[in-house]
């Protein structure tokens, strides 16, 4: 199966309100996301907005673009609401099923990215949520009749738990509203709750360089332009360029299984945040100390590329460092 890789910035608008906005990278515009079972999506929260408690049914890493958030996690059949104070920078996982609000009790909007598999995903490439409030939620679904069943209550007290909210997805709350603290030694014992997908942040600085690499286990690689831009080079099998692009702040790009993939950033640096579909991804370096042509004895080095002893000796002297990151040339 063809594989067509592209850049693109979120095209769907999935919800926007006074609280905020919800926006997606469609498959139409992204092959790639339910070829490879990815999706994706961007959190706006305004001042005071309130995303509405509610679960997705896929894995995934969120990470702080922008601004501080209040985060209120439940995990199935707890008593315990796990509450978490993130900003700029912070990484969050959020294991399928579990349930999470999220507010902006700051001055200024919060972005939140989201990346992660669909592989059990009731669309592939696409993150389905289910809110437990509002007009869209489950209450409203099993209607107040069969909520006043299940909860004891009159059919007047039935009514006003499930019509009350009228918001869908995003709210916009009174100024005032104060949220809970965040909980206590509750952020270190997060990371151990995701299975699946881990998490890769890289700052690339002017003119610098991510030296070429690709991930040995198979895994796919779903990427984020977080700042600045750069130059994005992947190649396929048989030496075939797979993306020669430029990127810039808002392009989301997948790397498929086993292409090895550089990043040049320009002039004003480039970060990038990656989610791979491993929880132990190994990446096998392409340059350097730790690359094949560091290991290659010298004459498997010189029938390979065809070189003569002195030019393999300058080779060899170029893979003596570590060399992930490429400083820009001097």
């Amino acid at each position: 199966m063809e594989m067509k890789m592209v850049v693109e910035k979120a095209d769907q608008t999935a919800y926007e309100g006074d609280g905020g906005g919800y926006y997606v990278w469609s498959n139409s515009k992204v092959p790639l996301l339910s070829q490879s079972k990815l999706g994706t999506g961007k959190l706006l929260l305004h001042p005071l907005g309130f995303a509405l408690p509610h679960y997705a049914d896929s894995s995934k890493i969120g990470f702080v673009l922008q601004g501080t958030c209040t985060v209120g996690l439940v995990s199935p059949n707890s008593p315990e609401e796990k509450v978490l104070l993130i900003k700029k920078g912070d990484v969050i996982p959020l294991p399928a099923g579990v349930v999470s609000w999220w507010f902006n009790g700051g001055d200024t909007d919060v972005v939140i990215i989201f990346l992660g598999e669909t592989t059990k995903a009731l669309v592939p490439g696409q993150f389905t949520y289910f809110f437990v409030a509002g007009v869209l939620g489950i209450l409203a679904g099993f209607q107040s009749d069969f909520v006043g069943k299940t909860f004891d209550l009159d059919q007047k007290q039935s009514e006003v738990l499930v019509n009350n909210q009228q918001g869908a997805l995003l709210v916009k709350l009174e100024n005032g509203t104060k949220f809970p603290e965040p909980s206590k030694h509750i952020k270190e014992k997060l990371y151990e709750t995701i299975d699946g997908p881990s998490g890769d942040h890289i700052i690339i600085k002017g003119n610098a360089m991510l030296a070429p690499s690709y991930v040995t286990n198979g895994s796919v690689q779903i990427s984020y332009v977080c700042k600045g831009g750069g130059w994005i080079k992947v190649v396929a099998s048989e030496g075939k360029p797979a993306l020669d692009s430029r990127v810039e702040e808002g392009d989301l790009f997948i790397v498929p299984q086993y292409l090895a993939i550089a990043e040049i950033a320009d002039e004003c640096g480039m970060e990038v945040f990656s989610v791979i579909t491993s929880s132990n991804p190994i990446f096998g370096e392409l340059a350097g100390n730790n690359s094949v042509w560091k290991a290659f004895s010298p004459v498997v080095l010189r029938s390979a590329l065809n070189i003569s002893e002195e030019f393999e000796e300058v080779f060899e002297s170029k893979n003596t460092k570590s060399i992930r990151i490429v400083p820009p040339s001097t």
